[in-house]
């Protein structure tokens, strides 16, 4: 109840911040200079304010998108803003495992340094379909691309960490749909199945696999004792591209809902916050709503599901690989 009156009033939290907080404002003062990022579908909504507001603190970022048009839109946007803002785009089809491969390799020949992840883009509520390499659309997308480009960075952050001395960061963007997801969290005898598909807990599934793969990410650093912390994030209700499948739904529902939208400077202000605020050093495995830390689903907190999506997901990649 707490959480849907500081929503609707804009209360700050304990961290100072609340939903009506902008991406600017949570990160007013930070010099992010010494930091590169790569942020996934940073062309447009929230991920795009987000790459504007890092490069407005002066990190190098890369935007990294399947539609390279809007990509080079997005860039010059920035630039048009701010002309010393570093940024670079760079092709990234998430749906596909090969695309997400030859995206990490162009990336590493860059040799440049890694300091945080912003798993942003997503797909939401689409009707069932499968992706490139067979698995259904909105959990390839939403989790399986981001786990598998992760994983394949992880080595660059931790390489990154060490020599700098810098925390990196990882900000996996879930949403508060993850706690409407099938009846057993994750469907894994069932995950591309058209019987009983339901889009949008297809959808709070992906959500839920974003904060399960954040959390047991999480506890394999610390275990390892990495400098590097795993956080995930809901970002608010917003009106963005990321709504296409459902415009009219939404639409009728902000009708009767509009105090609980964020526009999208507020929507990317949590994002911002977990990826850049000082108060969040060594801050792991926790899960953020309107700039503080808030509490996710039983299922978003299941220690042996994480576990089993990370083993699941692992097994899924290198079974497509093989193929």
């Amino acid at each position: 109840m707490a959480g849907i009156l500081s929503l609707v009033t804009g209360k700050a939290g304990p961290s100072g911040f609340g939903s009506a907080s902008t991406a600017e404002h949570v990160t007013d003062g930070i010099d992010a200079s010494n930091l590169t990022a790569i942020i996934t579908g940073g062309a447009s909504g929230i991920g795009l304010e987000t790459a504007r507001v890092l490069c407005l603190r002066k990190a190098h970022v890369i935007i990294a998108v399947r539609n390279m048009d809007s990509a080079k839109e997005a860039k010059k946007l920035i630039l048009q803003e701010n002309e010393s803002a570093k940024v670079d785009i760079m092709k990234l089809d998430l749906c596909s495992l090969k695309s997400v491969r030859s995206f990490v390799d162009k990336f590493i020949a860059l040799d440049l340094p890694l300091n945080i992840l912003i798993n942003n883009a997503g797909v939401m509520f689409c009707p069932f379909q499968l992706s490139q390499d067979g698995i259904e659309t909105q959990f390839a997308t939403n989790h399986l691309g981001h786990f598998h480009l992760t994983n394949l960075l992880l080595n660059k952050m931790k390489q990154t960490a060490k020599a700098t001395g810098i925390e990196g960061r990882i900000v996996n963007l879930s949403s508060i749909a993850h706690t409407y997801t099938y009846e057993e969290g994750i469907r894994f005898d069932a995950i591309n199945d058209q019987f009983g598909y339901s889009d949008k807990k297809a959808y709070g599934q992906s959500k839920l696999a974003n904060i399960l793969h954040a959390n047991e990410l999480s506890r394999r650093l610390k275990e390892e004792g990495v400098n590097i912390t795993a956080n995930s994030v809901h970002p608010g209700v917003i009106m963005t591209p990321l709504m296409r499948h459902s415009s009219l739904l939404m639409n009728f529902l902000k009708m009767f809902t509009f105090y609980i939208w964020k526009n999208v400077p507020q929507g990317a202000a949590t994002t911002c916050y977990v990826a850049l605020h000082p108060s969040l050093k060594g801050v792991t495995g926790k899960y953020f709503l309107d700039c503080n830390e808030f509490e996710a689903s039983s299922f978003a907190k299941d220690k042996i599901l994480a576990s089993k999506l990370w083993d699941f997901s692992n097994n899924f990649i290198k079974s497509l690989s093989k193929a």
